[in-house]
């Protein structure tokens, strides 16, 4: 009875000291980040603290040509922007783009050590979640736009869909030459530590898509089809114009009433970009992703699928196909069409 006694003591005070280290390792692990969440607190107080900071002047001047593509790639017809010697509001960002191997460096931005301090922490995944865009005046032929960034904030930890994160947002105005503001944006991100997905037994739901589309009055037409296998475009009931993406009015005749008409679902590629960084959620890199002209005369953004990436060309034929993406969601995706 002696031994078995003893051996009963030893149990229980091994049981508690698993129970303390555990404690302590907790407690260890919510310091840590409690100290890491006031050092990305103090970081982002500090290059909020820096202001507005203003970068390198636009490359090139505001200038026809490029209005003339950027029309062309949006689709938009109207005249007054090149009969006016104007840029259209919404390319003001497009003037101070640098390219893939931007001359001279690129340039630093308070924004720039935030990130990175959120990349050094495991929040690797990223996602856009607001962009607001002011407008002040038109920009003007021979204009060389200036951009000034301001850090605005850092927000979280907070739980999302995506995994947990931090919103950062910050500011950029453009100035035209001297100190005459001509746009400006508000912009937002989500910088989130993706999550681990553990594997499921096939008799299992699938785990939710985590790039789940917003369904609403005006798109639920549009994902009735998809469910239903079919591609569905917006007709105006007015005048009989395709529009894509869905909207309430018709930018044509402005009517309110609307219907569908279904799509054939052959198209071409009219441009495309193949994504490798940043991570996805949901999606391994390299992925290619496409602007679809359809016969019916609309054009539609998916992804192309059954082709490398690399493969991608524009002019390709590509025929929508219809691809689970967990038990609830499908999406319309874009697959090379046989000849």
């Amino acid at each position: 009875m002696t031994g078995t006694g003893t051996n009963a003591g030893e149990s229980a005070a091994e049981s508690a000291a698993k129970s303390a280290a555990k404690s302590a390792a907790k407690s260890a692990a919510k310091s840590a980040a409690e100290s890491a969440d006031e050092e990305l607190r103090e970081l982002a107080d500090k290059q909020a603290a820096l202001g507005e900071v203003r970068g390198t002047p636009a490359a090139d001047p505001v200038n026809a040509p490029m209005i003339r593509h950027w029309l062309d790639a949006m689709g938009d017809a109207n005249p007054a922007y090149l009969d006016r010697g104007v840029a259209p509001p919404a390319m003001a960002q497009v003037w101070t783009m640098q390219g893939v191997r931007p001359r001279g460096g690129k340039d630093g931005t308070p924004v720039d050590d935030v990130l990175t301090a959120l990349e050094a922490r495991g929040y690797t995944g990223v996602v856009a979640t607001n962009c607001e865009q002011t407008y002040h005046r038109y920009a003007r032929l021979g204009e060389r736009l200036t951009p000034a960034t301001r850090f605005a904030g850092l927000a979280g930890p907070k739980r999302t869909a995506l995994g947990e994160g931090y919103f950062a947002t910050w500011n950029v105005t453009w100035y035209a030459d001297g100190d005459e503001p001509v746009a400006e944006m508000m912009f937002r991100v989500l910088k989130f530590r993706p999550r681990t997905r553990a594997a499921a037994a096939p008799a299992e739901r699938r785990e939710p898509y985590p790039l789940r589309p917003a369904v609403n009055g005006d798109t639920a037409f549009f994902w009735e089809g998809v469910r239903r296998g079919e591609l569905r475009i917006q007709s105006c009931a007015g005048c009989g114009r395709l529009r894509h993406p869905p909207g309430p009015i018709c930018p044509h005749c402005r009517s309110a009433d609307r219907s569908y008409v279904t799509a054939a679902g052959d198209g071409t590629v009219y441009s495309y970009v193949v994504h490798h960084h940043p991570p996805v959620p949901g999606r391994p890199t390299p992925f290619a992703v496409a602007v679809v002209e359809l016969p019916e005369g609309v054009r539609i953004v998916g992804n192309v699928v059954d082709c490398p990436p690399g493969e991608v060309r524009i002019g390709m034929a590509v025929r929508v196909t219809y691809r689970a993406m967990d038990d609830e969601l499908t999406l319309p995706l874009w697959a090379p069409r046989e000849s």
